[in-house]
C-alpha cells in the first residue's frame, strides 16, 4: 500500500494558491511498459480522486479571483501524482482527469470572480482540507 505524505496533502490545501490542468513532463515520457509496475488500487483512491477534483476547482477559482496567477496548486498536484501514482499510468490518468474535471466544472460556470465564486472556493478548500486530514489519519504514515 502506498503511504500518503501527510505534510504534502495538508500543505496542498492549507498553503493557499495554484494547480494546473494536466500533468506533463519527463515522467510521462519516461513511462514504458517495462518501467510500469502492476497497478493495485489503493483503498483511498476514490478519496484521492475527489481531492484531485477539489484541487482543480480551487486552482481555477483562485486564479479567477486573484490579481496574480498562482501555479503552486498545479505543481503540488503534479507532486501528488508522482508520489501516489509514480509509474502507474492508469492512476496518473484518473487523478489528472479528476483534477481537470474540477477545473472545467467551474470554468463552465464562472467567467468572472463573483461573491459566489469566492464562497465556492472557500467551501471547496475546506472540504479538501477535511478530506486530506481524513486520508492521512486513516491511511497516512
Amino acid at each position: 500500500m502506498k503511504v500518503i505524505r501527510t505534510t504534502l496533502l495538508i500543505s496542498l490545501l492549507l498553503a493557499g494558491p495554484s494547480f494546473g490542468q494536466k500533468a506533463t513532463g519527463d515522467a510521462a515520457k519516461e513511462t514504458s511498459p517495462t518501467a510500469t509496475i502492476e497497478e493495485k488500487p489503493a483503498p483511498y483512491d476514490e478519496r484521492l480522486e475527489r481531492l484531485s477534483e477539489i484541487l482543480g476547482a480551487v486552482h481555477y477559482l483562485r486564479n479567477l479571483c486573484t490579481d496574480k496567477a498562482e501555479d503552486n496548486w498545479r505543481a503540488s498536484m503534479q507532486q501528488l501524482i508522482q508520489l501516489e501514482a509514480g509509474k502507474e499510468p492508469g492512476r496518473q490518468e484518473r487523478l489528472t482527469a479528476a483534477f481537470n474535471r474540477g477545473y472545467r466544472s467551474f470554468a463552465a460556470i464562472y467567467t468572472a470572480c463573483t461573491d459566489s465564486a469566492v464562497v465556492a472556493e472557500e467551501r471547496y478548500r475546506n472540504e479538501g482540507a477535511t478530506l486530506a486530514t481524513e486520508i492521512t489519519a486513516r491511511f497516512g504514515n
